[in-house]
């Protein structure tokens, strides 16, 4: 969705939010509105354009050759269609790479909550150790080299030199436009009762019902944005992938770790990082549910395959990990039958759209400083 488009739903959602308080919908439940949008970083054509550019751009990482779009591929669901998203050369990741697809909704990002803001998660990228590894002033400093981006950055921000602080906040308001608002279920919810078919709507029933997802995935993002262990399995890659390893003990060293836990963790402690609480070990934010018809595979560590192996772990009462002490007691064996599997898959998939896949824009190319701009 474009920004002008982004402007035009915004009126109209305010009416949508009014009907669908009046509408017999689940109380727990509602489309997506409009955007929100930060008072010091507001939107723009010239800036989201420029944000748009530099999100496919590598120059915002440590080797020229890391944009967010390495882990954030429209081709793959704005993500990575694996596991765990791809690392910075030399590396790996450790966690599974996130859609950014309605990700402007989200008041906490990354999988532990670690960034506030859009404008935080950029900047947190583009720094991360194993992510895109880069230093701000050698960022700025490209930047620079850039006469598009030194002439992009003055008329939008004001900058006599480009600054990777707004460079951050321009890739923000770009991302605000990745939105999808029209999906089957959005449509639904705002009055269409032929948007969902029976299928779907029996799947509905049974996420605000019997299967209980709605206790977590609740809202217009579908997503209560709190922490919980589900049991979900341990990357199986920490026990096959040499430099996996590797990263993962890094991660146990850099996020802060006890020397016996750095010794003896065999999993990924999750919010424990941010909390350092041992009853958080193992505790992930919920995610939102919009957009996963692209997105597989799932959980933070991509150990479920498809949408379907997602509802038989539900079913089956979660899993079995290192921290079972924190398991949620919210879930629970749920008895249900293929037939009704197949329905609650059927209303997740209603959750997405159209596949989002725009033109990859054109890179501008580094050039000597003039004279001018030397002195």
């Amino acid at each position: 969705m474009n920004y002008k488009a982004i402007l035009a739903f915004s009126l109209t959602s305010l009416a949508a939010t009014t009907a669908l308080a009046q509408s017999d919908r689940p109380a727990e439940l509602s489309a997506l509105g409009p955007v929100p949008v930060p008072a010091d970083n507001p939107m723009t054509p010239e800036k989201v354009e420029l944000g748009k550019k530099l999100f496919f751009d590598p120059i915002l990482s440590g080797n020229n050759a890391m944009p967010c779009s390495a882990c954030h591929l429209p081709e793959a669901g704005w993500a990575v269609q694996d596991k765990i998203s791809f690392g910075y050369p030399g590396t790996t990741h450790w966690r599974n790479s996130q859609t950014v697809i309605n990700s402007a909704y989200y008041g906490k990002l990354f999988w532990a909550g670690a960034s506030g803001s859009l404008e935080h998660q950029a900047r947190s990228a583009a720094r991360g150790g194993v992510a895109g590894n880069g230093e701000d002033d050698m960022m700025e400093a490209r930047l620079a080299f850039v006469p598009e981006y030194r002439e992009a950055f003055k008329t939008v921000f004001g900058d006599d030199w480009p600054s990777v602080r707004h460079a951050y906040m321009a890739i923000a308001a770009y991302q605000r436009t990745l939105v999808q608002t029209d999906t089957p279920f959005d449509n639904y919810m705002n009055g269409d009762d032929a948007a969902l078919s029976a299928e779907a709507k029996r799947g509905l029933d049974l996420f605000t019902g019997k299967a209980g997802c709605v206790t977590c995935h609740s809202g217009p993002l579908l997503s209560d944005e709190k922490y919980y262990n589900l049991g979900v399995p341990p990357y199986d890659g920490w026990e096959e992938d040499p430099l996996a390893q590797i990263t993962f003990r890094f991660e146990l060293f850099a996020k802060g770790s006890t020397e016996e836990m750095y010794r003896t963790t065999k999993d990924d402690p999750g919010l424990y990082f941010r909390t350092k609480q041992k009853s958080d070990k193992g505790k992930f934010r919920t995610p939102s549910l919009r957009y996963t018809k692209y997105t597989f595979p799932y959980m933070h560590n991509g150990m479920l395959e498809t949408l379907r192996d997602v509802v038989d772990f539900y079913d089956a009462g979660g899993g079995e990990n290192e921290f079972a002490a924190n398991k949620t007691s919210l879930i629970q064996p749920l008895g249900l039958s293929d037939d009704e599997k197949d329905d609650l898959v059927a209303f997740l998939e209603s959750l997405s759209g159209e596949e989002m896949l725009i033109e990859t824009p054109e890179i501008p190319e580094m050039q000597p400083l003039p004279a001018a701009v030397q002195n």
